[in-house]
């Protein structure tokens, strides 16, 4: 053998030994831990909620305006309307699910059983402002992030409310 095999087999071993044999890998977050902000989370399904809301008002807006004389420009702003709706929703559901419920929500948490039911039921009213554009589903989904936060973090919710 010569002096460059010699020094190649290292590197091979190293590679055999890593990739061919089986490893315990012990992960439980979806990258390295410490940098998720929870409270951010928070913020940002209130601000889709907010967004969620502004929508429906919108929309009532639009609907009686288009009652008198429906513009192409109205059934277009209306159907802008309903996508954000739905686009705000669905992202609350992927932050409850991807987040709060892959990473955060632990089994061997002391309230674990009530901070399930609180992400279920934050993913069932995104679904219902999904479904019903009225404000009270909107404030519903809401009320339901803030549940969450009391179940979660075992306080009440500080944030201020997000106006425009």
């Amino acid at each position: 053998m010569n002096k460059k095999s010699l020094l190649a087999l290292p590197t091979l071993l190293l590679f055999a030994v890593t990739t061919l044999l089986p490893q315990n890998v012990s992960a439980h977050c979806e990258v390295p831990c410490g940098i998720y902000d929870d409270q951010l989370r928070f913020q940002s399904m209130l601000e889709d909620a907010t967004t969620v809301g502004k929508a429906v008002d919108e929309l009532a807006k639009l609907v009686t305006e288009m009652a008198e004389s429906a513009t192409p420009l109205a059934v277009n702003q209306a159907s802008r309307w309903v996508a954000a709706k739905e686009d705000h929703a669905t992202k609350i559901q992927q932050t409850v699910a991807q987040y709060f419920l892959t990473q955060r929500i632990k089994p061997d948490a002391e309230n674990y059983v009530d901070q399930l039911k609180a992400a279920h039921a934050v993913m069932q009213a995104a679904m219902k402002a999904k479904q019903d554009p009225s404000t009270e589903k909107a404030t519903a989904l809401r009320e339901s992030i803030l549940n969450l936060y009391r179940a979660y973090e075992g306080k009440e919710p500080d944030f201020a409310a997000h106006t425009h």
